[in-house]
């Protein structure tokens, strides 16, 4: 498997090796030991959740509250995603920082977003469905989200696509009133919970 650290700090790719035969394909979509290696820490699965998406469709940008924060390992077994890791960090040296890893049924990439960063993607087929192994369960008095059409954010949004959002979604407030409003995690308390999980 290889691994890759995104530029946002906290963020990797995992691009497993595929075999093939004339009977289908094997691959390891995910294996603790690389990743903990990668990491620094293991990770716990809490809950496992399963989106289908037409194209267009973008969900995000979504983020929880740290400590604990919910950290998600994130691949695409059908159809083909752009997904998208931001630094919304208070304080972080990269506060801000985009960066994107097309996700596929071919490629068969992961991305994993580590606690109190940003995620967001958008389907790029018809009944494109994602996995995301959590760290948490969901706590929805502990989620929140950043407007995925926040011009001050720029993401990396495929020009031929109309995006197609929530409700609560186009409803979330930019990067720069979440940041105001105190919604945003700080890095003192993500690198905090970093050093929890890493013993």
């Amino acid at each position: 498997m290889d691994v890759q650290e995104l530029s946002v700090p906290g963020a990797w790719a995992f691009t497993p090796r595929q075999f093939g035969d004339d009977r289908g394909v094997f691959l390891e979509a995910f294996k603790s030991a690389v990743f903990s290696q990668a990491v620094g820490h293991e990770l716990s699965v809490a809950q496992v959740n399963v989106s289908v998406s037409k194209a267009g469709t973008v969900r995000g940008v979504h983020f929880a509250d740290v400590p604990p924060g919910q950290a998600k390992y994130v691949f695409c077994p059908r159809g083909a995603l752009l997904d998208v890791a931001i630094d919304i960090r208070v304080g972080s040296p990269t506060f801000g920082a985009v960066d994107s890893v097309l996700l596929d049924d071919r490629d068969r990439r992961a991305i994993y977003l580590s606690e109190g960063l940003g995620h967001a993607f958008m389907a790029l087929e018809d009944d494109t469905t994602a996995t995301y192994l959590c760290s948490t369960p969901y706590n929805p008095t502990a989620e929140h989200g950043i407007t995925p059409l926040d011009p001050a954010l720029g993401l990396p949004w495929p020009s031929g696509l109309e995006p197609l959002l929530s409700e609560k979604d186009t409803a979330a407030p930019t990067l720069d009133e979440a940041r105001e409003q105190g919604l945003l995690p700080t890095w003192e308390a993500c690198q905090a919970r970093l050093a929890e999980l890493r013993g």
